[in-house]
């Protein structure tokens, strides 16, 4: 095979794997969004130069915890929308976030168990 050729399916794989990086990305921004506004959270916008200043101070799609006033306030930043949340909306978006990973893990498991022949390793409840 050419040299050229071959640096071509290089780079084209490359581009293949990092696009699915970011198709990833996307999907767990979007789903983490969800939860938060599932749990109580409040979108709040960038829409004066102050706040916009203040915005771009903040991680990006990271959950953090800030004081404020003597309490705690919890915000979450995508690229355009800020997320605020109380102490117990926190709680109910780790409370949903587990819902969700084991509802993701008995659907997985069903899958499974719908292809696996269990009796074929010896073993069984009795």
């Amino acid at each position: 095979m050419k040299g050229w050729l071959k640096f071509f399916i290089l780079v084209l794989a490359v581009a293949l794997a990092l696009g699915g990086c970011a198709a990833s990305q996307v999907q767990k921004t979007e789903s983490t969004e969800q939860l938060l506004s599932a749990a109580g959270f409040q979108m709040k916008y960038a829409d004066t130069p102050q706040k916009q200043a203040q915005f771009q101070k903040i991680p990006l799609r990271t959950l953090l915890a800030y004081p404020y006033q003597g309490k705690v306030v919890y915000v979450y930043r995508n690229a355009d929308t800020l997320y605020m949340g109380t102490p117990e909306a926190y709680r109910s978006y780790q409370q949903l976030s587990v819902e969700k990973q084991i509802a993701k893990q008995l659907v997985e498991a069903a899958e499974i168990n719908e292809t696996t022949d269990w009796g074929v390793w010896g073993w069984g409840y009795r």
